[in-house]
């Protein structure tokens, strides 16, 4: 539900930014406010809200935005965007913004859970690895879960592989059911 009202605004953004070549600028601007908003669990919580009202959350934008020396286009998109009692969605919207950008820069983000962090070293190559294989440059987000035990989960897009020694165990466990 947040995607379908976030990408229409994400995509007017895009467009207009791109138009203005202030694609770079734009982007910066939204991953301060992006970290503003993961940072503070206040200002999180109060773009959430349903109970406070459209033009209270624009006027306390207003004067946020006021005392900050963020890109014109951005103060102009939030605005927008408070006004029409969007901001709820505003953490999505910078998302879909970064995806559009980064196909836009030929890039793709790839998702890799693993059991321990990947080192510097380990990261690269399968970053290098990746770009062969998709003919992007990918940028990884990494997580952790233990519970793989060792190999890797990496998801681009809707694809899926999976080299965890987890699923090779669970496989191999219903085998097992099967011959027994």
């Amino acid at each position: 539900m947040l995607t379908q009202i976030a990408r229409p605004y994400a995509s007017a953004l895009f467009d207009l930014a791109k138009s203005e070549n202030q694609l770079a600028q734009v982007e910066t601007g939204l991953s301060d406010i992006s970290r503003l908003i993961g940072e503070s669990e206040e200002f999180s919580r109060y773009l959430r809200s349903p109970v406070i009202n459209v033009e209270v959350k624009a006027q306390a934008l207003d004067a946020i935005l006021a005392k900050t020396s963020i890109n014109g286009l951005v103060a102009n998109f939030l605005r927008i965007v408070a006004q029409n009692g969007r901001l709820f969605a505003l953490d999505q919207i910078i998302v879909v913004f970064r995806e559009l950008a980064a196909a836009d820069r030929g890039e793709t983000t790839a998702e890799v859970t693993s059991a321990a962090p990947l080192s510097a070293d380990q990261a690269k190559a399968l970053a290098e690895t990746l770009k062969a294989k998709l003919g992007k440059t990918v940028t990884l987000n990494q997580f952790v879960d233990p519970s793989l035990i060792g190999g890797l989960q990496v998801k681009v897009g809707s694809q899926l592989i999976d080299s965890s020694l987890k699923t090779k165990l669970a496989a191999m466990k219903i085998a097992m059911k099967e011959v027994g």
